[in-house]
């Protein structure tokens, strides 16, 4: 029986060719349909060159097990989520593989409402069922149909904002050919309708399965140039990129300035704490003490969760959380079926800067002061495990705590780190932030850093 490897903790992902290819496309959508005993669901794609081949693949092998299909066409993965919660269907399929390189893609799949199927939630006993093919047979193959979610997902943002509060704004948008563009077209054409003064200029715009400027991936200090260049040159109020499935938006501020995930989450959080006074907020592990800080000022409760969009989103359900937010830039919201929105958060943002009246670097400078962070340092290691032991050992006894839900995380008085080992790579992943000390916080990486890569490395 032959091992599927394009499966992975929390999603799919593969090689065109070698790990995914049409007849594997289609073993998943027919395995899917039949571990969700699906009546109908949902497929959308990404502006990769193989997506819309894979996405017919996928949509086959669900016809095939008696689900009938609704392509809601070129989307990023937060319309496949809209599409399970607003839709009647059992479940939803997004072909994307978000930021990976050219030759590779991949699927993120929903139950009904937008529940994750992820490892421990069905990933895998869909992935045993396409191994060994063992499908039932279907005496009345589904239909496929197209019906595009465009219009009402579009108010379903401008539910966020309260329209009457924004002042004249200048937007940079950087979409780095991937999926956000045509979603930037509708809420311009709103924003025209409904008078609202906000003028975007647009950066890479057009989609473009070959990304000519690149894989749109923000989080590398490779990909943020362009929006940065464009703020300055244009005087901007804010700029705005995001990756190739727009689950994920990054910042600039006004000066250019590419604005860590971190400081938005604080940020945010106090947004909807003044809406939602005494809400529960979630944050992950790796950076916490800013997050924190905001929500017990503004009156909430901070909740840790585990990293990983399944988790937070199981743990938002769970405590019925209004907000929550990873420092990677991914962002989750109550009224979004507690998945993640790269289209929300920058709405919220611009309406903090209309109803503040301040600059978005004056809304983080403080915030970024009293608490310096690293970013996040991936270290290639041959033996991670071993590595972090070795950490542990030289920090743990003078630790006033230790926390292991995610890696592990020590913190002193005056600064604190996490670490952790990445789920599908050699790699370890580390995090350090100190009280109002950008000093300490680099002496500290730097000596975590030496005592990691003692042994042979490569970074």
């Amino acid at each position: 029986m032959e091992k599927l490897s394009c499966f992975k903790a929390y999603d799919i992902r593969g090689q065109l060719g070698s790990e995914l290819n049409e007849d594997i496309a289609y073993r998943i959508g027919r395995a899917t349909g039949q571990y969700l005993n699906a009546q109908r669901m949902a497929v959308g794609g990404d502006i990769r060159l193989s997506s819309e081949a894979l996405k017919q693949a996928v949509a086959n092998g669900l016809m095939d097990a008696g689900s009938d299909v609704i392509d809601i066409g070129m989307t990023g993965t937060e319309e496949i989520y809209f599409a399970a919660q607003h839709l009647d269907v059992d479940g939803a399929i997004e072909i994307t593989a978000s930021h990976n390189p050219m030759d590779y893609n991949g699927m993120k799949l929903v139950r009904k409402n937008a529940r994750p199927i992820s490892g421990d939630t069905g990933l895998h006993d869909i992935q045993k069922l396409a191994e060994s093919q063992n499908f039932e047979a279907t005496s009345t193959p589904g239909t496929l149909s197209r019906q595009s979610i465009l219009q009402p997902y579009i108010a379903h943002l401008m539910g966020y904002i309260n329209p009457d509060t924004i002042s004249p704004l200048k937007l940079v948008v950087n979409a780095g050919n991937g999926a956000a563009g045509h979603v930037i077209d509708a809420l311009e054409e709103i924003f025209q309708q409904q008078r609202l003064p906000i003028e975007f200029i647009k950066v890479h715009h057009q989609p473009d399965g070959s990304f000519p400027h690149g894989i749109p991936n923000p989080l590398l200090p490779e990909c943020r140039q362009d929006t940065t260049d464009a703020v300055i040159k244009h005087q901007a109020d804010m700029g705005i990129a995001w990756d190739g499935d727009f689950d994920r938006c990054f910042l600039f501020d006004e000066k250019g300035q590419f604005i860590e995930g971190y400081y938005i989450v604080g940020l945010l959080a106090e947004a909807f704490l003044k809406k939602y006074p005494g809400s529960k907020i979630i944050h992950d592990p790796r950076l916490t003490w800013n997050t924190i800080e905001c929500v017990k000022a503004s009156g909430g409760i901070p909740v840790q969760s585990k990293t990983g969009h399944a988790f937070i989103k199981e743990r938002m359900r769970k405590e019925d959380a209004i907000y929550g937010g990873e420092m990677s830039a991914h962002h989750y919201f109550r009224g979004f079926a507690y998945c993640d929105s790269g289209m929300i958060p920058w709405l919220l943002v611009a309406e903090l800067l209309s109803v503040k009246k301040q600059p978005l670097s004056e809304l983080v400078e403080q915030r970024i002061q009293a608490f310096p962070s690293s970013g996040e340092i991936n270290s290639r290691l041959e033996n991670p495990s071993a590595a972090i032991a070795r950490v542990r050992h030289a920090f743990e006894k003078d630790a006033l705590n230790t926390d292991e839900t995610d890696g592990i995380s020590l913190e002193f008085e005056q600064w604190r780190f996490n670490l952790r080992s990445s789920n599908t790579e050699p790699v370890v992943r580390l995090n350090i932030e100190s009280r109002a000390n950008p000093a300490l916080m680099q002496q500290k990486t730097q000596e975590i850093l030496d005592l990691l890569r003692q042994e042979s490395w490569k970074k």
